[in-house]
């Protein structure tokens, strides 16, 4: 692959960058409020129904108010994608691929405002908002240097007298249904690898984080992308994306949500529908209950700093967030005295404030699920820092840990995504894995040990699709941690992996005679 390195992470302990970043907060302040259209073909079509995007940190700040998809708009852009589809896979793989590299360009130059629209509309800290930002750019840059790679196909074996080749081409018409907790990154990733590609897109954002997807579509034109590559379509689930998942034209769905929603959506598109004329494809990236692993050979501040920090990172609302910690019974009590120490120093409030490690969560529903949670917690186990919340002026929650739980309670089976982390001990190793694979997920893990022949166990028997030793289990980068998980955590879609874009192409064999 041609040469690739992700992007650096700001470094906030300089000057210059903690002003760039107040500079961008000014700047995303000043277009506060704004009607957004849909983008359809390239063109803007306004409705009257909207979708209120709000400041999770500030309930009463609008960020934006953004048309609303019907059902008609759903088809006519629909229409738009499939037309357009007929010329968009005969441009030059390059051609895509540029658009991409200029896309990076733009966005790297305007990062800091990037950045702190997300931290407005998502709620994040300015380090988190800041990887998102990075992860998006890399996106960008790994899809198109891979599409290059991708273009003269795979080599097969030629006959005398025969000449073989394989070729990838697109696929269609993709709806890609993105979330709204990395609301830039997976956005951008999942809508880059699409339309590089070849295919073309209806891209229906979260609804909770509509603008920044919104800005993300201007970059586009700005690089280059022609009218109707990627039509931009917010709408509700069941009016809109249930329509595009059953829509005969649908080639493939890429979703990134929930387990219940990817589950629905993996079901409807199994079915055929008339006038179809292809069996549709899924990717999907379904969430996790993700543990770290700390045995009795242990770095024992590494383990507490790498569970608080992949618990509380953006207010443990990432599918990789550390949900539960299993901790040998030989240092159990250590661990979870320093997990209590480092969590009741953690400052949460309002992101736009660098001195907060974290902010809300995204909206009231959410506020709801996660202090239903901590009241069931209580129940379940010893609470030991946070439990409480406040949602007078944005979604706060204290974050919270609660030990002494059997691994079988709901607080340790059940994805919460939130700022809760749930203890439980064990016995030896062998029985910490055990406890570790006891979920319906696969998604992330970590494993804190300094013993070798533990590290080789859980590489082996540790069943999620991306284990760290010796670190927290939040924070892959694309073509470094290639991220994707087992069983109900989705289909095993390595994003920023080396097979992520033949999931949106389909093999051709040509075979010529001499």
């Amino acid at each position: 692959m041609i040469p690739y390195k992700h992007e650096p992470f700001t470094d906030f302990t300089q000057e210059e960058n903690r002003q760039a970043y107040l500079e961008g907060l000014k700047l995303v302040e000043g277009y506060l409020g704004q009607d957004y259209p849909l983008i359809i073909g390239g063109e803007r079509v306004m409705t009257e129904e909207k979708l209120v995007s709000s400041n999770p940190a500030n309930k009463e700040e609008i960020i934006g108010r953004v048309s609303k998809a019907s059902r008609e708009l759903a088809e006519k852009a629909m229409n738009v994608a499939d037309e357009t589809f007929n010329t968009w896979k005969k441009v030059k793989p390059e051609f895509r691929a540029d658009v991409l590299f200029k896309a990076a360009a733009i966005i790297r130059r305007r990062k800091f405002e990037f950045s702190a629209l997300l931290t407005k509309e998502a709620g994040k800290p300015w380090n988190e908002a800041d990887a998102d930002t990075a992860e998006g750019i890399d996106f960008l840059e790994y899809y198109a240097r891979q599409m290059l790679d991708l273009k003269e196909g795979m080599p097969v074996e030629s006959r005398p007298g025969e000449y073989n080749r394989f070729d990838y081409i697109p696929l269609g018409v993709g709806v890609v249904i993105s979330p709204w907790n990395f609301a830039f990154a997976i956005m951008a990733g999942t809508t880059a690898a699409a339309l590089v590609s070849g295919n073309t897109v209806l891209l229906k954002p979260a609804s909770t984080t509509t603008v920044v997807a919104y800005k993300f579509l201007e970059v586009l034109e700005e690089a280059g992308m022609p009218a109707g590559v990627v039509n931009y379509i917010p709408g509700s689930g069941a009016e809109v994306g249930d329509y595009l998942v059953d829509h005969p034209r649908t080639r493939f769905v890429s979703f990134t949500g929930s387990r219940e929603v990817g589950t629905r959506i993996y079901e409807r598109a199994a079915k055929v529908n008339e006038g179809q004329i292809w069996l549709k494809r899924v990717i999907a990236e379904m969430g996790g209950k993700d543990t770290i692993v700390v045995d009795n050979d242990a770095d024992l501040e590494l383990a507490a700093t790498s569970i608080v920090n992949s618990a509380f990172g953006f207010s443990g609302q990432k599918c990789s967030a550390c949900s539960r910690a299993v901790i040998h019974e030989d240092v159990y009590d250590q661990v979870v005295a320093r997990v209590e120490e480092l969590t009741k120093e953690l400052t949460y409030g309002d992101p736009a404030d660098r001195s907060n490690f974290t902010g809300p969560v995204i909206d009231q529903a959410s506020f709801d699920k996660v202090m239903s949670y901590i009241e069931i917690g209580k129940e379940e186990g010893r609470l030991v820092a946070g439990g409480t919340g406040d949602n007078s002026t944005g979604f706060f929650v204290a974050p919270t840990v609660f030990a002494d739980l059997a691994p079988d309670a709901r607080l340790m089976q059940e994805e919460i995504f939130g700022p809760v982390v749930g203890i439980t001990k064990a016995k030896s190793f062998d029985e910490a894995i055990e406890i570790a694979n006891n979920t319906d997920y696969g998604l992330t893990g970590a494993v804190i040990t300094n013993n070798r022949h533990h590290i080789e166990q859980a590489r082996e028997d540790f069943h999620v699709g991306n284990l760290y030793f010796n670190r927290g289990c939040t924070g892959a980068i694309v073509g470094y941690q290639p991220f994707g998980g087992f069983n109900m955590s989705g289909t095993d879609s390595k994003a920023g992996g080396p097979d992520y874009l033949q999931l949106h192409m389909q093999g051709k064999t040509t075979s010529e005679t001499f």
